[in-house]
């Protein structure tokens, strides 16, 4: 394109009104800056694009096939600008989230249910990975913001305490009966029993591991699964001790159907919340999301 925006919105004005007088108007612009536009734009494409009369101008053949396309041009711009307009005033975005499938079931689906009553037009995406995995993609700049235990080391990760959670081990009263049989003490449950765990990538494991190396305890026999409702139903069915989250299995520990081991040393409660990486630009769609958590209480 040899012109610049300006010419085609001048030849655009003149086209529609048919008269250089009142494209000047329209414009703000002299008469003979408009003349001397269409003047250039006509020198550019090789034709004549007006005719000219005492009335006012008309577009030659060359014009109105010129005139076609640049009417579809800013059509399409001002149609643009509307539904910018209208995504500010609506608050139209999009977000993309990185969270654990547990802490997605069981922390993040409820606030956002709260989240989208407020902001119904912004669009989620949710993506599942574990907590190294998440704030790996947020350093990289590939997720907005992520549902995370809070890091050791958070580097360029601004994070936001929702609220602490509480590990603790569980099982049926069916297996802590077989274990009794065995001779085994209530002190030695964990050392003596099949302990169900998390997958070494996952952070919660990596917690109970350095509880573990801390407190001296030998683990003999272990199942790992990368999900924490797995886990919990396992451990329901007698397979064996399961490491789960305390607010997880509230109904369960309420109603008898798991029983907490009792632990010589508790595990220190920890911090889980939202995080995103400072930066990176703020988007309006993160705005709101981050306005809304600082507010939000589960």
């Amino acid at each position: 394109m040899n012109q610049n925006l300006s010419s085609y919105r001048i030849f655009y004005a003149v086209a529609n009104t048919g008269n250089i007088s009142k494209a000047a108007k329209e414009l703000y612009i002299s008469q003979p800056a408009i003349s001397k536009s269409i003047q250039k734009l006509e020198d550019s494409v090789g034709v004549r694009l007006f005719d000219r009369s005492s009335r006012g101008v008309t577009l030659t053949t060359e014009g109105e096939l010129l005139y076609s396309h640049v009417k579809s041009a800013f059509e399409t711009l001002t149609l643009g600008e509307e539904k910018l307009r209208r995504s500010i005033e609506l608050g139209v975005g999009h977000l993309t989230i990185g969270v654990s499938s547990t802490l997605c079931k069981y922390i993040l689906l409820p606030y956002l249910k709260d989240f989208i009553k407020k902001y119904p037009h912004i669009n989620i995406s949710i993506s599942c990975h574990s907590t190294n995995q998440t704030l790996a993609l947020l350093e990289d700049g590939k997720l907005d913001v992520g549902l995370i235990g809070k890091p050791e080391n958070p580097r360029t990760i601004d994070f936001y305490c929702l609220r602490e959670i509480e590990d603790i081990f569980v099982a049926t009263d069916d297996y802590l009966h077989i274990l009794k049989l065995r001779g085994v003490e209530a002190d030695q449950i964990l050392q003596n029993s099949t302990l169900m765990l998390l997958d070494k990538e996952n952070m919660t494991r990596q917690y109970i591991d350095d509880y573990f190396q801390n407190n001296h305890i030998v683990i003999q026999d272990t199942i790992e699964v990368s999900n924490m409702d797995l886990l919990i139903e396992m451990s329901k069915i007698s397979l064996g001790v399961g490491c789960v989250i305390r607010d997880f299995v509230k109904e369960e520990l309420e109603t008898g159907v798991l029983k907490e081991i009792p632990l010589g040393i508790p595990i220190h409660k920890r911090e889980i919340g939202f995080a995103y990486n400072q930066n990176v630009r703020v988007s309006k769609s993160l705005e709101h999301f981050i306005d809304f958590y600082e507010s939000y209480q589960i």
